[in-house]
C-alpha cells in the first residue's frame, strides 16, 4: 500500500468488531511507528496497551464517571474556550454527519448521550490505547506526539485495521492513570481504539469533507 492510499483510507470507525487482535500484530504497528521524527531526537512517546479484562474494568470506571455526572478534568484544553468562524460551522457539520449516520434526532437528548457514552468503551473495539507525555516536556513534543499518533494510524491501515483517535479518552486522566499506574506528572493526550472494522454499521459509511488545498495554502513563487 502506498502512503497516500493509506492516507485517504484512513478514517475515525466508531463501530468494531468482536475480534480480538494478536500482540505480534500490535508491536508490528508500534514498531512502524517508533520511527516518527521528534525533536532532537527526545522519543516523548508513552504508550499503554490495554485489551481483555483491564478495558472492561477500565471503560467501566469511565463510563460510570460519565453516567454519575462527574465533569470531565483533562491535563490541557483540547477545544478552544470560544468558538468561531469557520471553526464552529465546521464542527457542527460534523457532529450532524455522525448523528444523521446513526439515525439520531438532535433533540433526541437521551440517544445523544448513550452514543456518547460509547467513546469510553472506545466504540467496542478490542483494544485501548492510552498516549502520556512527561509533563516536563513543551510544546515541541506535542507536534512531534501528532506526527507519531499519525504514523500509528497509517501503520494500522496497512494491516488491515481501523483505529478512532479520541480526545474523549482523557477526560478523566486519574482514573486512567490510576488505574495504569501512571504517575502524576504525566499528561495523557489521549486515547484511541484500535480493531477490526465493522463494515456493516452505518455510522462507518459516512466521511467527514475536508477542504481544498488552495483554502489553506499560500504560494510565494
Amino acid at each position: 500500500m502506498h502512503v497516500r492510499e493509506a492516507l485517504l483510507a484512513r478514517k475515525s470507525v466508531r463501530a468494531f468488531l468482536n475480534r480480538p487482535l494478536p500482540r505480534a500484530m500490535i508491536e508490528q504497528i508500534l514498531d512502524a511507528a517508533r520511527h516518527a521524527p521528534s525533536g532532537a531526537n527526545t522519543q516523548p512517546w508513552q504508550v499503554a496497551v490495554v485489551s481483555g479484562a483491564h478495558k472492561q474494568a477500565l471503560q467501566q470506571q469511565l463510563e460510570h464517571a460519565f453516567e454519575a455526572g462527574m465533569p470531565p478534568r483533562m491535563d490541557y484544553h483540547y477545544y478552544p474556550r470560544h468558538w468561531h468562524s469557520p471553526y464552529r460551522e465546521r464542527r457542527q457539520a460534523c457532529g450532524l454527519q455522525l448523528y444523521q449516520a446513526l439515525g439520531i434526532d438532535r433533540h433526541d437528548r437521551a440517544r445523544r448521550r448513550q452514543q456518547w457514552a460509547a467513546n469510553y468503551r472506545a466504540f467496542d473495539a478490542p483494544v485501548f490505547l492510552f498516549f502520556f507525555l512527561d509533563a516536563a516536556m513543551e510544546a515541541g513534543s506535542w507536534i512531534d506526539y501528532g506526527m507519531f499518533l499519525q504514523s500509528l494510524m497509517l501503520a494500522a491501515v496497512e494491516c488491515g485495521l481501523a483505529t478512532c483517535p479520541q480526545a474523549a479518552l482523557a477526560e478523566y486522566p486519574d482514573i486512567v492513570r490510576q488505574s495504569l499506574g501512571y504517575q502524576e506528572n504525566t499528561v495523557l493526550l489521549c486515547g484511541m481504539a484500535l480493531g477490526y472494522e465493522n463494515r456493516e454499521a452505518a455510522v462507518n459509511h459516512y466521511r467527514t469533507p475536508r477542504e481544498d488545498v488552495h483554502t489553506f495554502t499560500r504560494f510565494f513563487d
